[in-house]
């Protein structure tokens, strides 16, 4: 009788340990979806530490793996660009045109910022910065929008300090590790930055849509006052983020709400620089005169 083709995972001591291996990382993977689902709804706080632990953790290899992906992204591009180049003459007129357009768009570029600083009106003047660290990683996909810093309590970095490039606001810390920081995105649905209209100085609420962009409505207008073009910044209002820092510029206008679209987008950032809350000044008070009647 000829032997079955097939041998079952039970004649195979290797097949045995993958199976149980398997099963290990299986029942592993249920009880921390456990841990997290119960620490999630029943301590926010022990599940926000989780959350840093893990964040941690991983933080050398998302920075590992992000300059790999750098890395090879430049290996790629220089072999494409040597294949195309079908001979070393054409290969200095192709460097020649590509020099000459990018020489174009820096200038394109600095003319848009000088544009911008004219418009803002900007007055150059020293911030206190507690640290400067690069941005990790971000959520570009999910409705939640938050950003991973690479600097955390070791760093002098704090719950709630705001976060901000030369660009614009980026957002928030809200969670902190010891090496990283978790960042709440401007953009992010559960975030509301005070803000004002730079022409006027119309004070308004920035919220995030959740899917990159910003609603911002007018606080004392019955209507929609606000314009594709208007540029904002917030106003220091309540706190925390501090004034004249650069919020977004409006694209889309309806009849409560204009959609802006923010100056400062994490999915092109590479640094950001975390700041002191804003604290706003105490407005001085008159004293009431009192005198005999």
């Amino acid at each position: 009788m000829a032997p079955p083709s097939s041998r079952r995972p039970g004649f195979s001591r290797r097949a045995q340990y993958g199976l149980f291996a398997g099963y290990v990382i299986a029942v592993i993977g249920v009880v921390l979806g456990l841990i997290f689902a119960l620490t999630a709804r029943f301590d926010p706080e022990g599940h926000a530490g989780i959350q840093s632990f893990f964040a941690d953790l991983t933080s050398p290899v998302s920075v590992a793996g992000r300059n790999m992906v750098e890395v090879a992204s430049a290996g790629l591009g220089g072999i494409a660009a040597y294949i195309e180049a079908g001979s070393k003459n054409r290969a200095m007129e192709g460097e020649l045109r590509r020099t000459h357009a990018k020489l174009i768009e820096a200038q394109a570029v600095a003319h848009e910022n000088a544009r911008l600083k004219r418009l803002l009106k900007l007055v150059e003047r020293e911030r206190s910065t507690i640290v400067a660290a690069r941005l990790i990683a971000s959520t570009g996909a999910s409705s939640r929008r938050y950003a991973t810093l690479s600097a955390g309590t070791a760093h002098g970095v704090e719950n709630g300090e705001p976060v901000r490039t030369s660009e614009g606001l980026v957002g928030r810390i809200v969670t902190v590790g010891r090496i990283t920081a978790r960042v709440l995105l401007i953009t992010d649905g559960g975030n509301v930055v005070p803000v004002r209209r730079l022409s006027d100085g119309m004070p308004a609420l920035a919220t995030g849509r959740g899917d990159g962009g910003l609603d911002i409505r007018a606080l004392e207008a019955a209507g929609n006052p606000f314009r594709p073009g208007d540029i904002f910044m917030t106003s220091g209002t309540g706190g925390i983020y501090p004034p004249d820092v650069p919020v977004a510029v409006a694209r889309i206008r309806n009849r409560e709400l204009v959609i802006a679209r923010p100056l400062a987008d994490p999915r092109r950032l590479d640094f950001a620089t975390v700041e002191p809350s804003f604290v706003p000044p105490v407005p001085d008070l008159a004293p009431v005169p009192t005198g005999n009647p």
